[in-house]
């Protein structure tokens, strides 16, 4: 067992390391130079059997781990999402650990409880959003998703978990969402009983956003068929190209039809901490469930996943286990958040947020975010600007969709341009950016957003990006 004083010394170890690779990571490679099981073959095959002094572990992390990382950190990660891990909030991630509480009811941890209510209270307001909503931190969206759905599920069914479930259900039970939604609504759908045949892949417009013509149309074939509406899942920011559906129109549906209305705004939904940016979700107040992902843009540490619900005690009622040894003389007065997810236990998660927003303040985040769009902005203009490069969608927030269009080339093999030029770029370790099917063709995502990334970074990419089609 170690003791708390070999602790601090390793800690402070650790701690040096980690600031010193946030401090280099600017000379690093973007993206892992690693071969399929190149590391792990550097590795012993079998476990240690007697102990090991940390010196020995840390070196082979300086020497093995750290090289072998892609680096999400990056000033010139531009792929997939941001997925910043402020060291701010990261000091509010070692305190958790190091507490090492268990979240199994209020009087576990009455702090640890306390602290996500007031974290997930913060953020609504960051957020504009009204009272009626509550807050709780689960990991990701996809869980997040997975629970609104669940929660959809009974209410359409007269929660039928406690009789036959979806088995015993005269009629099927529909889920619609876009065909420009995340993969994770799919799996969710699927994940919740609904099957495949019942989840309507809709789709969109010229801006890739929900078309609320042919949801309605597809709601209205669906009862005319027997079938029960149950769920709509929109996109505020859906996956490629950030499109937002339009929340105003199809919330008013849904509460004509009586159907649920669940916001995935996983990476965008940072974005409303600035008021000039919630014209994206107009409408957002006729939801029943939304989700928002700080440990994306906004700076948390992975994983801290705010799923934000209108009416609580549905969500308590399709949640809940009440074993004896949980129950507490205080249940009646306090939240029990093993209630409100799937899981029972539960992390002190609220630290990373709470450390974020009181060291960095909203003004310093709104800062920050309004940095990157701009950039995003900027980047949009020199290719609208440049023949031969297209900007294949509207650019709302930090997300730029392009594509290289040389006279004459088509098809598969404006295709296989696409691929070989950002091939090449992210073989170069340079930069990282994330191809992506739209519309059927290969195209270029390039999502601006690390915490690091200033001007130099984007005018250095696009740079590239041009020597590169050239040679």
């Amino acid at each position: 067992m170690m003791h708390p004083d070999e602790f601090r010394r390793i800690g402070y170890q650790i701690i040096d390391m980690i600031a010193d690779y946030r401090a280099t990571i600017a000379n690093r490679p973007v993206w892992s130079q690693l071969r399929p099981g190149e590391f792990r073959s550097q590795l012993p095959a079998t476990p240690p059997e007697q102990p090991e002094p940390p010196e020995a572990i840390l070196a082979d992390v300086e020497r093995l781990i750290i090289p072998g990382l892609s680096n999400w950190q990056h000033p010139r990660f531009f792929g997939y999402f941001p997925a910043n891990a402020s060291l701010a909030s990261l000091l509010g991630d070692f305190l958790s650990g190091g507490l090492g509480q268990l979240g199994l009811n209020w009087q576990a941890s009455p702090p640890l409880t306390e602290l996500e209510e007031l974290t997930t209270d913060w953020m609504r307001q960051l957020l504009g959003l009204s009272e009626a909503w509550r807050g709780v931190i689960q990991d990701t969206a996809s869980t997040s998703t997975l629970v609104a759905l669940l929660c959809a599920r009974e209410r359409a069914s007269d929660h039928s978990q406690v009789r036959g479930g979806l088995q015993a259900l005269p009629q099927p039970l529909v889920v619609y969402t876009s065909i420009q939604s995340h993969s994770s609504v799919e799996k969710a759908a699927l994940l919740a009983g609904f099957g495949r045949d019942n989840l309507r892949l809709l789709p969109v417009d010229d801006t890739f956003a929900l078309r609320v013509d042919t949801l309605a149309d597809a709601i209205a074939t669906d009862r005319a068929a027997g079938r029960v509406p149950c769920a709509v899942v929109a996109s505020i920011g859906a996956t490629a190209t950030t499109a937002c559906d339009p929340l105003e129109p199809i919330g008013e549906l849904c509460r004509r039809e009586g159907i649920w209305l669940h916001v995935d705004a996983a990476m965008a939904g940072s974005a409303m901490i600035l008021p000039e940016c919630r014209y994206l979700w107009q409408g957002i107040e006729q939801a029943d469930s939304l989700v928002l992902n700080p440990h994306k843009w906004l700076g948390a540490a992975f994983d801290c996943s705010l799923y934000y619900v209108r009416d609580p005690q549905h969500l308590i009622r399709v949640m809940s286990t009440n074993p004896s040894y949980l129950q507490t003389s205080a249940d009646g007065a306090v939240t029990n958040y093993r209630d409100w997810g799937i899981p029972l236990g539960r992390r002190f998660r609220a630290l990373k947020l709470y450390f974020l927003l009181r060291c960095e303040g909203a003004e310093g985040l709104r800062t920050r975010l309004r940095r990157d769009i701009a950039n995003a902005r900027w980047l949009a203009e020199q290719i609208d600007a440049t023949p031969h490069w297209r900007r294949l969608a509207p650019v709302p927030l930090q997300t730029v969709c392009v594509r290289h269009e040389p006279p004459g080339l088509t098809g598969e093999d404006l295709d296989r341009h696409t691929l070989r030029w950002v091939g090449a770029i992210n073989a170069s370790g340079a930069a990282y950016l994330t191809p992506a099917m739209l519309d059927g063709r290969w195209m270029v995502r390039i999502s601006i957003g690390a915490e690091p990334t200033e001007h130099t970074d984007v005018a250095a990419l696009w740079a590239l990006m041009q020597e590169v089609v050239r040679g």
